[in-house]
């Protein structure tokens, strides 16, 4: 993924695309409020982490296509966010952090090759080191890093540039939606993309753990099976009480999901919001990356 620095370092993108199994979600960041959604046919893309995701990518040049406007030959920046289930992403601890950008890379692709089903030594790798909480007694430093196929990540951006855009940003849905979760104290995001549940623990702006399953057939009991050991690791690990929880993608099943964990977890449930939109399941990455933006 590309780096998270590129969010610094280069010129900030005209356009930004979302891309799922269920769709193309597309916005110039000049009209954030202009944002669209043009829906894929099952099977053009497959989120996975182990084989290509674009499987018709004629359909998919099509469809970006007639989602911008022309622009010539002029080349255009664009912010590329891709599926959750297409990476691996890890909170890590390490004793000490080497300084050397190229000694960074090589040690978190050591740490987790051993978590992910592709071969980590050609893998693209992005990382972000964690601010120390100011009242911490431990010295190890925290890092952020995400893992993916360098494969994926190239197919994913060929019909971008084989219509002139330049993709100067490319990060995962859940982590930039996470610009739209007001984080304080002990939080918790959980977004469900078709099978994919996705869930990131917050203790206030620090993410502490990042978690995504694939489900299979009985969604409302598999999730809790994987959200109340996640309750309890805030409890009995950060010692500290879940203080609210964000969801986003539940359609029908939210109202009634929210009202037993809010009942249970005594903890406001709360769906996620945007000044551009209505987040969901297929833009919510979009509308996170807008808000961290536009004007």
């Amino acid at each position: 993924m590309g780096s998270f620095a590129n969010l610094f370092k280069d010129p900030p993108p005209t356009h930004v695309f979302e891309l799922s199994e269920r769709g193309l979600a597309f916005v110039e960041v000049a009209e954030p409020g202009q944002a669209g959604f043009t829906p894929f046919h099952a099977g053009v893309v497959q989120a996975s982490p182990v084989h290509d995701n674009i499987q018709q990518p004629a359909v998919v040049e099509e469809r970006i296509r007639a989602a911008v406007r022309a622009n010539g030959k002029q080349r255009r920046r664009a912010a590329l966010i891709l599926p959750d289930y297409c990476a691996r992403v890890a909170v890590l601890d390490f004793d000490s952090f080497p300084e050397s950008h190229e000694e960074r890379l090589a040690l978190l692709r050591f740490r987790m090759k051993k978590g992910v089903p592709f071969d980590a030594e050609t893998a693209v790798v992005s990382y972000a080191i964690q601010p120390r909480k100011k009242d911490a007694d431990d010295t190890k430093v925290e890092v952020l890093a995400a893992i993916v196929a360098s494969e994926i990540v190239t197919r994913y951006e060929a019909p971008f540039r084989g219509l002139g855009f330049q993709p100067g940003m490319v990060t995962t849905s859940t982590l930039a939606a996470l610009n739209l979760v007001d984080a304080d104290e002990s939080s918790m995001f959980v977004k469900l993309s078709g099978r994919v549940l996705s869930l990131i623990v917050l203790q206030g702006s620090l993410i502490k753990l990042a978690r995504c399953i694939e489900l299979d057939t009985d969604l409302a009991e598999e999730i809790d099976s994987i959200l109340q050991p996640t309750v309890a690791y805030i409890e009995d690990e950060l010692k500290a009480a879940l203080r609210r929880v964000w969801l986003c993608g539940f359609d029908d099943q939210r109202l009634a999901l929210a009202h037993r964990w809010q009942t249970d977890w005594r903890a406001p449930v709360e769906p996620l919001r945007s000044k551009f939109g209505t987040p969901n399941a297929n833009n919510a990455g979009l509308l996170g990356y807008l808000e961290s933006v536009a004007s």
